[in-house]
């Protein structure tokens, strides 16, 4: 598949300024561009919708990450956002981790519910052929 190196990540949080947001997403776009990826780069937020107040929308982070020829590249990526994700304890963020076709949502999930979801996303996008 076309898209199978590219991983758009979005992070959300109810009721969150679009500043903390922005923050938390920045610092993990920073955070990924350590990682042995090709590229990290913010994805400009979508306007409201008409009639839309800020206050019933969540605020959204995007994340596209380009995965390059890595096959470690992936396992890298989501031990930073789980990494990343055990330190925003005070208000957890809901993500959305899309790489080809297939979309993981983690949201409102123990550390351990988050450990397993992402483990088996890595595994279902390994490299045929790779030692498992």
């Amino acid at each position: 598949m076309e898209n199978d190196n590219t991983l758009l990540i979005l992070l959300s949080e109810e009721g969150a300024e679009a500043e903390r947001v922005a923050e938390r997403t920045a610092y993990l776009r920073e955070e990924l561009l350590a990682t042995d990826v090709e590229e990290v780069s913010a994805v400009p937020g979508a306007d409201l919708p008409p009639g839309a107040r800020a206050v019933d929308v969540a605020q959204i982070g995007s994340l596209l990450v380009g995965l390059g020829s890595s096959a470690t590249a992936l396992g890298q990526v989501v031990t930073v956002i789980r990494s990343w994700l055990g330190r925003c304890q005070d208000a957890r963020p809901s993500l959305r981790l899309t790489l080809g076709d297939d979309t993981l949502e983690v949201s409102q999930a123990t550390d351990e519910q988050v450990t397993e979801a992402f483990d088996l996303f890595v595994r279902r996008h390994s490299t045929a052929g790779a030692p498992p």
